[in-house]
């Protein structure tokens, strides 16, 4: 896929298009700062990036905590297999990106930010610095913002480690920091001590490009969009064996058919929900809704027709991980390697009563005991590919 392609939304609009970003930064500037992050919580918006932690209750820990400066950091790091959205938005809507940079700044008390872009995106970078130059020069960015004399942010860009493990939030400052990339200990966590020991705010690229436009068009609106628990819309990257791949717009709630239904994958027979970290949904669940309660997801979707083997697709997912483990604790670094194993003979030899109990274990051994995301999320696609799919092994019963 052409890294630079533009791609189809539901209805040919996306609801990013319908705001102007000066117009979410000057309402911060007319507001006291707690104000803003009053507004982000009643919205409902929660992180993008996966973890679906709320916006707003961060931002509020962030701005209770004492030390200067503060930080705000992009999460541009778009490293999950099947995700390309935050792609498109800082392709086609920086200066909105920007904008929710700086009205997390307003909020939490932070004049400075950074974004933190992949380095295999770095084809963007002169984009984005064309981009934040513009913003400077409208003063939407720099010193006094729109006049206001208590408001002032700055936004630098830097390239990532070109490592899966840095899209984990620790493991990215630990890279600003120019360090190796690995997860850090939890306690304490970013809003207490993040960038070089300040107070941090660490959020997605989605999730900062929807603050201007609840700033504008106001919390209900954003929550209107979504179900009483979830709030909100989200994008979802559709690839793989469908008609109309691309990035599509959807609000919580909308059922995994219907959007199958859009992409013309109607006969599809698995689809893996939220990269390759996610979970494997057969047909018999195509009605389970794209909800933080039922299935959870990065944003990515990737269909796989009638003739795809499971068990394949189980061993590339493996494969990815085993690249892309830091290497830092066992249970992640020897864990992956020993699943990789024991999918490869399950291929060639069948499943046994013995080989699935022990490999059982040995996925919740990792999930509990690995130290970031990567480890304990790991196994997720492979379970849930031998929970539905084991009839395709050779000798099954």
């Amino acid at each position: 896929m052409d890294p630079k392609a533009v791609h189809g939304f539901v209805g040919n609009k996306l609801s990013f298009s319908e705001v102007t970003p000066r117009d979410g930064i000057r309402m911060a500037a007319e507001m006291a700062p707690e104000d803003v992050v009053a507004i982000i919580g009643a919205s409902g918006l929660r992180g993008r990036g996966g973890a679906g932690f709320p916006t707003g209750k961060k931002w509020e820990f962030a701005r209770g905590q004492e030390g200067s400066p503060k930080y705000i950091i992009c999460n541009a790091d778009e490293g999950e297999p099947g995700t390309f959205k935050d792609r498109l938005i800082l392709t086609d809507f920086p200066e909105l990106v920007f904008a929710g940079m700086a009205i997390a700044g307003r909020a939490v008390g932070a004049e400075f930010g950074i974004l933190y872009l992949r380095a295999e995106y770095g084809w963007l970078r002169e984009h984005l610095d064309a981009a934040l130059e513009r913003c400077r020069v409208a003063n939407t960015l720099g010193n006094n913002i729109l006049g206001a004399s208590d408001f002032s942010f700055d936004i630098s860009i830097r390239m990532g480690s070109g490592a899966y493990v840095c899209g984990e939030e620790t493991a990215l400052l630990e890279s600003l920091e120019g360090r190796r990339g690995d997860a850090r200990n939890r306690i304490p966590f970013p809003v207490q001590a993040g960038y070089l020991g300040k107070p941090t705010v660490v959020n997605n690229v989605e999730t900062l490009a929807w603050v201007p436009c609840i700033m504008v068009k106001g919390p209900s609106w954003f929550a209107a969009m979504g179900t009483r628990k979830a709030p909100g819309a989200w994008l979802f990257c559709v690839s793989g064996d469908c008609k109309r791949p691309g990035i599509y717009e959807y609000p919580f709630g909308t059922s995994l058919r219907q959007i199958l239904s859009d992409v013309g994958a109607e006969n599809a027979k698995a689809v893996q929900v939220g990269g390759a970290s996610g979970t494997c949904v057969p047909p018999a669940q195509f009605d389970r809704t794209m909800t933080p309660g039922d299935l959870a997801t990065g944003g990515s979707i990737i269909v796989f027709g009638p003739g795809q083997d499971m068990f394949a697709v189980a061993e590339n997912f493996q494969h990815f991980f085993c690249d892309e483990s830091c290497g830092q604790c066992i249970p992640c670094r020897l864990g992956n390697q020993r699943m990789l194993e024991a999918i490869g003979r399950m291929r060639k030899d069948g499943l046994t009563v013995d080989g699935e109990r022990n490999v059982r274990q040995l996925a919740q051994t990792m999930t509990v005991a690995s130290k970031c995301g990567l480890g304990q999320m790991s196994a997720r696609a492979f379970l849930s590919i031998l929970n539905n799919f084991s009839g395709e092994l050779p000798g099954h019963v």
